[in-house]
């Protein structure tokens, strides 16, 4: 892979062998972050699962407790007053006909989609467009809900979904670097342990393989093993 001179220069400055305490790297990262726009604390930690057996799967969701940073937009797909009430509670869109016809033709400028129970026979048939997005509403995660004002208020908060990818890896985005350092702890902590807790029955030998925590535009840095819990 060709790398650019503002990546080659990063590389001389930090040693991507060393295993980094999570305060250690995050500073690193936003000593070297010198790029125009304020990237993302990134994280990847590989499992010892294999995705492919259904109970080995890792999916869920985390509220980060500092949030992450970005405007997320939400689109609740509901009727009658649940429509009002997901937009009282903060939706940027919110309705039932008119929005299924907009996404058949192809809108999807949306970062997440909340739905009601009873909307799920219609937008499940818009499957091939919303699926390959990840914005397929799931039970879950927290997206199919009669309390969609309770879930409109998580997702604006900080509330992420994570899936575990064909390779064993799950890839998140844990705030932005100009947050506090002490904050993007807190925020990968959160999301360190709620996949502790997921671990399977099924998950055979060690659990977490390793974490590295990135700038959107940098490298991985190792995180050490003592930084990561052991259940």
């Amino acid at each position: 892979m060709k790398r650019s001179k503002r990546y080659k220069e990063i590389l001389e400055k930090i040693d991507t062998k060393k295993e980094y305490s999570m305060s250690e790297a995050i500073d690193l990262l936003k000593e070297n972050s010198k790029v125009k726009f304020t990237e993302s604390l990134d994280c990847a930690i590989r499992l010892g699962v294999d995705p492919r057996h259904a109970d080995q799967m890792i999916r869920g969701t985390v509220s980060l407790p500092n949030g992450t940073g970005k405007e997320v937009k939400v689109l609740v797909i509901a009727k009658g007053p649940k429509v009002q009430e997901a937009l009282d509670a903060g939706a940027d869109y919110a309705g039932f006909e008119e929005y299924l016809e907009k996404i058949k033709e192809g809108w999807t400028d949306v970062d997440v989609i909340i739905a009601t129970p009873d909307t799920m026979a219609d937008l499940g048939k818009l499957g091939r467009i919303l699926g390959p997005k990840g914005l397929m509403p799931n039970p879950k995660s927290g997206t199919v809900t009669m309390d969609v004002a309770n879930a409109v208020k998580e997702v604006k908060a900080g509330k992420i979904e994570f899936r575990v990818d064909k390779t064993g890896i799950v890839h998140t985005s844990l705030g932005k670097l100009n947050f506090d350092t002490d904050k993007l702890v807190e925020n990968t902590k959160a999301f360190v342990n709620t996949i502790i807790k997921m671990k399977p029955a099924a998950a055979k030998g060690q659990y977490v393989k390793s974490l590295y925590l990135s700038s959107s535009m940098g490298p991985g840095l190792k995180i050490s093993k003592e930084e990561i819990p052991s259940k």
